[in-house]
């Protein structure tokens, strides 16, 4: 494989025009280009148009004949919707962009954003939970949310029915953030409309995926993730055994977030998995004080500078198929650890990367939330 395909580039630098933010959502819109792999396809070229240029030439050495990037009107239709929609861009790496969020390994490169730019400025706690709550659990975080709001801590949630509307609810006027699973302008549930107006209009909506893009069960794990990004913290308030909130949980443990979970009935199948997660760690949460108490120890710690990414310290060269067959054989159908696989492999991060990068394009690896990897 030719060597410049992972040749060394000048160190990344965000988007500051409007040609930049179009070529970066050309290329978070290019077929098999995900979040993880638009990160690493940055650190190897340093810009999206140099990235852009080399992708038929990665796919074409990873198997795939006749890859097309996402073209420019394609592009252009998306931020002309927007803009007829009332939303704007924000882009990983400028001032703009949350420094919790840019903390984890895959954030969304591009974001659409539709209501006021103060929420996100705020330090954030996410609340989450069943949707099918009961009457103690939604004003549990009605009441959690008011509070922590009135402390100037900004809830986002998923504006699902159940605990996200009523997070919410309880935090319109302090601030608020909903995380989309569809396009920024697709509500869902519809029975969220009347809320999803006022959000936009006091808080802010937020979404990775295109405009006008219908929520399908596979966009809510990545949901999740963004949700779990944003926060300090996450506080789930009624979750059964196996639950969307429970994702976001396992995310949050991946990003290096404080979890805490208002604890249930032993018998209401509601509370089972906060009982769980409790049990296995969680802070236990009984009001609004024990929230607080948790956010006054994470202020209080020294934070890590936002992280910037930078062009690789050496020119890694590309795989040759031997180690993509190596890594594939050490992939199943279970997702496993990017940093085990470096080390199953007794090889250097350098060198694994271009090989994890052809191998998503050619559609045979899968990226998951939290630095993992599975066949796909």
């Amino acid at each position: 494989m030719a060597k410049d395909l992972f040749s060394s580039h000048p160190p990344f630098t965000p988007p500051k025009s409007e040609e930049d933010r179009l070529t970066w959502l050309r290329l978070i819109r290019s077929s098999r280009v995900g979040p993880a792999t638009f990160h690493r396809l940055m650190a190897e070229h340093g810009t999206a148009e140099a990235a852009l240029d080399a992708l038929p030439r990665i796919a074409k050495a990873a198997g795939v004949a006749d890859y097309t990037p996402c073209s420019r009107d394609a592009a252009e239709r998306e931020i002309d919707l927007a803009r007829a929609k009332g939303a704007r861009m924000l882009c990983f790496g400028t001032d703009a962009y949350p420094a919790t969020l840019a903390s984890i390994s895959d954030a969304p490169p591009v974001l659409w954003c539709m209501g006021q730019r103060a929420p996100i400025l705020r330090p954030i706690v996410a609340l989450v939970g069943a949707r099918n709550a009961s009457s103690l659990g939604t004003r549990t975080a009605r009441g959690l949310a008011e509070g922590l709001g009135h402390e100037g801590f900004t809830i986002v949630s998923g504006l699902a029915r159940g605990i996200d509307a009523a997070a919410h609810h309880g935090s319109l006027k302090s601030g608020t953030i909903a995380v989309m699973a569809g396009g920024v302008d697709v509500i869902y549930p519809t029975e969220n409309a009347v809320l999803a107006a006022a959000i936009a209009d006091q808080g802010l909506r937020l979404s990775e995926q295109p405009m006008s893009v219908h929520p399908q069960a596979r966009h809510f794990p990545p949901r999740n993730r963004i949700i779990s990004g944003l926060a300090l913290a996450v506080v789930v308030v009624e979750a059964a055994e196996k639950s969307g909130s429970l994702i976001t949980a396992r995310d949050a443990l991946d990003q290096g977030r404080e979890i805490m979970a208002v604890p249930g009935h032993p018998v209401d199948g509601r509370a089972g998995g906060c009982n769980r997660l409790i049990r296995e760690g969680a802070t236990l949460v009984r009001h609004v004080e024990d929230v607080l108490e948790v956010l006054r120890r994470l202020q209080d710690r020294p934070t890590d500078p936002a992280p910037v990414i930078t062009a690789p310290e050496a020119p890694p060269r590309a795989a040759d198929p031997p180690l993509e067959q190596r890594i594939l054989n050490l992939l199943g159908p279970s997702p496993v650890a990017e940093d085990q696989l470096i080390r199953d492999l007794a090889l250097s991060a350098a060198q694994i990367s271009p090989a994890l990068v052809m191998l998503e394009i050619q559609g045979t690896v899968r990226r998951h939330p939290g630095g993992l990897v599975s066949r796909a």
